[in-house]
């Protein structure tokens, strides 16, 4: 268990899994920008949990409710949870872009849903991520490999916020290109000076034969 004051946003939970570095340098180094997309992103968040809550015919919708786990040591604030007359309880996050290739906004989701199991004493089974550029939910199944890797980047994430270090660049235009810490990470000039290391060592320093 994790004492309050060593917990980690669950956003950075996201960003590991968008790009390693990414997430060191904004949560370990305090560096950012903002970008069109991040803003884009901040305002979509903002009209998702700003407003208040309300009423509908079966669901009760509280907005920008606070969420804890001691047990995996995260914090954050659910964008909407949606608490059912039928029990059930469904966090639902926004985004501004479209469906990803690789899980880090399911694993998002899911750690606000391990948050709201541990606070209320529920199981929460099944989520939804909003997405702008489809204006449509994609459902999420919070299953075994799902939960299990959010506990896993939860370790990883704290591991290098405990170590203060920062992982080494990989550029990959795909991240990196649309990425608002792309000055400050420098991918490509990292990827040159590593690779000059590398000729460096295999030919000037390797011992003669």
């Amino acid at each position: 268990m994790f004492h309050e004051d060593h917990l980690i946003v669950i956003s950075a939970l996201q960003h590991w899994l968008y790009c390693p570095r990414q997430c060191a340098l904004i949560h370990v180094e305090q560096a950012w920008v903002e970008n069109r997309f991040t803003a884009e992103g901040k305002v979509m968040h903002a009209r998702a949990h700003d407003g208040p809550d309300e009423s509908r015919p079966g669901v009760r919708i509280t907005r920008g409710m606070p969420v804890r786990s001691l047990r995996l040591g995260v914090t954050g604030q659910c964008d909407i949870v949606e608490f059912h007359a039928d029990g059930r309880v469904l966090p639902v996050e926004y985004k501004r872009g479209k469906p990803k290739a690789h899980r880090a906004d399911e694993v998002q989701l899911c750690a606000q849903a391990l948050c709201l199991e541990e606070m209320l004493g529920i199981e929460v089974t099944r989520g939804a991520l909003y997405y702008g550029e489809r204006h449509r939910r994609t459902d999420v199944e919070f299953d075994r490999e799902l939960r299990q890797l959010v506990e896993d980047t939860a370790t990883t994430v704290h591991d290098c916020f405990n170590a203060g270090m920062t992982p080494l660049a990989e550029y990959d235009p795909r991240r990196c290109d649309a990425c608002s810490l792309i000055d400050q990470c420098q991918p490509k000039a990292l990827r040159f000076k590593k690779g000059v290391a590398a000729w460096f060592n295999s030919n000037l320093l390797s011992p003669s034969i």
